[in-house]
């Protein structure tokens, strides 16, 4: 495992991140990840906007950009199409995909571009405040909904499947060997791949939500999450208070640097 994270990570550790923060779980997963597909790593472009876990690309010893609040897929976005070639990995959190980066979400699901999302959602804004996020579930406790949040939260994955994305999954960091195959399936889809990752934040959602105890926090989602295969075979309301961990969707995607490709040979041919 040491030689791993020898080989992808940069050598600035430890990281960052709080103790009992779930982050360094989905990182290691990925550097599994990438022992399993024996990737180029100059061929390898990691992409995050701003916020806790978006300062994972500090650490990954690849090409990265660490850019905007809410923008990392449009940089991704920019890569792909000038580098068809690279494979382009995004990481980007709760708040910073779904809140300011919601509309940049919606159409990477559209375009189903052959890139890698994965979304770490502890349900909060850790490092800008504690602020809730539109993945906050209803009635939590934040520092701007000290009374319980009346926004109702919606489901990522479903807002990926039906804006289009042709490969949608969850994973959490309790079951961490799933999350790895997770990512590796994930990349080998040729399509646009989104993994939402059900994370912790002790500090900024925990101790507002009388969980501050990281095992405690990891236990919730060891005894609250159950496959998709499992799921299938449950009533709705035996899976209405579960999270359902899996691949949810995959479709044959329409990739769009492919089919960008191939306009460019028919222009270039004298078509129209």
């Amino acid at each position: 495992m040491k030689e791993i994270y020898k080989e992808y990570f940069r050598g600035n550790l430890p990281h960052i991140w709080c103790s009992g923060c779930g982050n360094g779980i989905v990182m290691s997963a990925w550097a599994r990840a990438m022992d399993q597909l024996q990737l180029d790593k100059n061929q390898c472009v990691g992409v995050s906007g701003i916020g806790c876990s978006s300062r994972i690309t500090g650490y990954l010893d690849i090409n990265t950009l660490h850019t905007a609040h809410g923008r990392a897929l449009p940089f991704a976005t920019g890569v792909k199409m000038a580098k068809p070639e690279m494979h382009v990995f995004v990481f980007s959190g709760d708040g910073d995909c779904a809140a300011i980066g919601g509309n940049h979400f919606i159409h990477a699901c559209r375009r189903d571009m052959d890139m890698t999302l994965i979304v770490f959602n502890n349900h909060i804004y850790g490092m800008t405040g504690g602020q809730f996020s539109p993945l906050t579930p209803f009635g939590k406790k934040s520092t701007t909904s000290p009374y319980g949040t009346v926004d109702p939260d919606f489901d990522l994955c479903k807002l990926a499947i039906g804006a289009g994305a042709s490969f949608v999954a969850r994973g959490d960091i309790f079951h961490a060997k799933q999350l790895t195959d997770l990512i590796v399936e994930a990349h080998n889809h040729p399509g646009f791949a989104v993994i939402e990752v059900m994370a912790t934040c002790p500090i900024s959602y925990g101790r507002h939500n009388k969980i501050p105890k990281p095992a405690d926090m990891v236990n919730y989602l060891k005894e609250n999450t159950v496959s998709k295969v499992r799921a299938d075979k449950m009533t709705p309301e035996e899976v209405a208070d579960k999270i359902v961990v899996g691949i949810l969707h995959q479709h044959e995607p329409l990739e769009y640097t492919k089919e960008y490709a191939k306009l460019v040979k028919r222009l270039q041919g004298g078509e129209k």
